[in-house]
């Protein structure tokens, strides 16, 4: 696996939530450092290291809703 991806949405206490597309890990940070921290260890947690992806992305998503 070349990269494994997070969508990464804003709660309303200012923290992350980050959940794996296509896999069952799901992590929240406090802080966007933080997030990425426990990203990272829920990965090696995850998989074993010879399934290790090369790479992790964090697509941060964004809902708004405008008035008509």
């Amino acid at each position: 696996m070349d990269e494994i991806v997070f969508e990464i949405t804003g709660t309303p206490d200012g923290g992350y939530d980050a959940r794996a597309v296509g896999h069952s890990i799901f992590r929240q940070g406090s802080n966007w450092t933080d997030l990425k921290e426990m990203v990272r260890d829920a990965v090696h947690c995850h998989f074993d290291d010879d399934e290790l992806a090369a790479s992790i992305r964090l697509r941060l998503v964004q809902d708004e809703v405008v008035a008509v």
